[in-house]
């Protein structure tokens, strides 16, 4: 990818991610953890991510960090993705943003780094109750990930 990451460490035996966000709010932990959504024949996982909350234990996946590395940040769960689909390489990765306005920060985050990732995955977009290929510019309410 283009865009520069930060370093990221992964437990072992598990689907857990975890690195810092570094900028004028100080460093702040991020964590990204695949769960396994239905048991069915094709195996697919829930992209949880966001800043970790110390009080709760727990993925803060609402937390506003205005860290300035939005993008760093980005491509940082882009490169757990692809980790984790290497790992898992029949698997489907569902995404969605905690609210409208994430899930369009995530969208812009795919169609930033698209030639980077279009040869690696399958992307589809939820609208209307369709699942359809990944178009710029199309605001959708869901993503579906699938390794070529």
């Amino acid at each position: 990818m283009q865009v520069e990451a930060y370093p990221y460490t992964k437990r072992p035996e598990s689907f857990y991610y975890e690195f810092e966000s570094d900028g004028p709010n100080g460093r702040i932990k991020k964590v990204v953890e695949f769960y396994r959504l239905q048991q069915r024949e094709q195996e697919v996982y829930n992209l949880a991510f966001g800043d970790w909350d110390e009080n709760t234990h727990c993925i803060n996946d609402l937390a506003i960090s205005n860290n300035g590395d939005r993008d760093k940040v980005l491509a940082t769960v882009a490169a757990t993705v692809i980790e984790f689909m290497r790992e898992r390489p029949g698997a489907l990765v569902f995404a969605t943003g905690s609210s409208s306005s994430r899930t369009r920060l995530y969208q812009m985050g795919i169609a930033r780094i698209w030639h980077d990732v279009t040869s690696l995955f399958d992307i589809q977009g939820y609208i209307g109750d369709v699942w359809q290929p990944f178009q710029k510019g199309v605001n959708y309410t869901a993503f579906l990930l699938k390794a070529r």
